[in-house]
């Protein structure tokens, strides 16, 4: 197999966190080879928020780590290295301004990730950075205790610091396919188990079918006392969707990985909880007698789901407020505020926007992201086992950890 001359760094993966790291350690004036086994890099990138690029958000630094959950504190450095605000310039300068219009997501001024992508190839390119698509890592060259290249299919490139920024499993089509995985662990890295995240979820119960299209700005999902999410929802043909259930369906996918029953619960107004709602009915029955309880409901929620939810806790539809019994004014009361979905399934990797799962972060140093196993081996982005909700913290990871690392390459004799 051929050998091709020495690089200060190889990088595998043309997402955002390989270009960005490539950008930064190409500053410092090392030769890097960045290969891409698609045809063309940062393909999902094109998709992301919906082809406008949602790159990240207004939250501080300590509030965008709180959103990862139990594993927050590993991003700090990254946060640190890159935070939302240098981010932004950081686009500013390339000529990428940004915008909030809605008070939280920023996006490109233009709308389009399209602009956000090629301003990242124009200055990885103009710096020198070799880019090579087409180019799938097949293994890693380790001697000793240490990494000397990769080898794709037909050639071997040597260098003693390689990034792998392979990405996840979600959307394989766009080139995340989980291959970094193999690569880690054949470095000696353990795999959490991947799984979709940010994902719509199926359940066992056909009625939500019935209500599809409806929507909710505000509605509470529980899967457990700490596992809980808030915000818009959609119910679909196949179950539910939307940034509140997008935001829980990881766990809830891992749970399902592991055989689990998982029960999720629903409160349709996150202010008001099964006492208030008995209140209510309590006030409907002596107050307004003659109207049904139906329409009562309907003046809350969409009549189709009113219906439904009358049905199942027993009320008929031509239920008048003072025949509503103690025993279905409670069912209806339970079914608004902890109104249970048992969910089968998710819409898998080809939906998920990303990947629970990755490698473990406890073999990986969080101040330069370096591999404890292997010398010289780096990771960067949603390879590692890292992963928030929806609405540019996953981007904003992809930046600032491919910033960290490539600014820790280039330091490191």
């Amino acid at each position: 197999m051929p050998e091709t001359n020495k690089y200060g760094l190889i990088i595998a993966g043309g997402g955002p966190s390989g270009l960005m790291a490539a950008i930064g350690a190409a500053q410092k004036g090392l030769k890097i080879l960045l290969l891409e086994k698609m045809d063309s890099p940062g393909r999902k990138l094109l998709s992301t928020g919906g082809g406008r690029c949602n790159i990240t958000n207004i939250l501080s630094k300590e509030k965008l780590a709180e959103s990862f959950g139990r594993h927050g504190r590993f991003i700090i450095p990254a946060l640190n290295s890159l935070s939302p605000e240098h981010l932004r310039d950081f686009f500013r300068n390339l000529g990428v301004p940004t915008v909030c219009t809605d008070g939280f997501h920023i996006f490109p001024e233009s709308q389009k990730a399209f602009d956000v992508l090629e301003a990242l190839l124009k200055k990885a390119r103009a710096l020198g950075v070799e880019i090579r698509s087409s180019s799938k890592v097949r293994s890693l060259l380790i001697e000793g205790s240490g990494i000397s290249g990769l080898a794709t299919d037909n050639c071997e490139f040597r260098s003693d610091k390689v990034l792998l920024a392979t990405g996840g499993r979600s959307y394989p089509n766009l080139g995340s396919d989980g291959s970094g995985y193999a690569l880690a662990k054949s470095a000696g890295h353990r795999i959490i188990n991947p799984v979709p995240a940010l994902v719509e979820l199926y359940c066992e119960e056909k009625w939500p079918g019935q209500c599809a299209g409806i929507t909710f700005k505000d509605i509470e999902l529980k899967l457990t006392k700490k596992d809980v999410s808030a915000g818009e929802f959609l119910f679909t043909h196949s179950g539910i969707s939307g940034p509140a259930t997008m935001n829980i369906s990881g766990k809830a996918s891992a749970q399902l990985a592991q055989g689990e029953k998982v029960t999720l619960l629903m409160n349709y107004f996150p202010d008001r909880n099964m006492n208030s709602w008995l209140a209510e009915f309590e006030k409907w029955h002596k107050e307004s007698g003659k109207k049904h309880v139906l329409n009562m409901l309907s003046d809350h929620l969409p009549r189709k789901l009113s219906a439904i939810l009358c049905s199942m806790a027993g009320c008929p539809e031509d239920l008048e407020s003072a025949n509503f019994a103690k025993g279905q004014r409670e069912k209806l009361a339970r079914l608004l505020a902890e109104c249970p979905l048992t969910i089968t399934g998710t819409a898998g990797f080809d939906r998920a926007m990303v990947t629970k799962g990755g490698v473990s972060l406890k073999e990986v140093n969080p101040d330069t992201l370096e591999s404890k196993i292997v010398k010289g081996l780096y990771f960067a982005g949603e390879i590692l086992d890292l992963d928030g909700p929806c609405g540019g913290y996953n981007l904003q990871w992809a930046f600032s950890s491919g910033h960290l690392a490539g600014k820790a390459i280039a330091a490191k004799p």
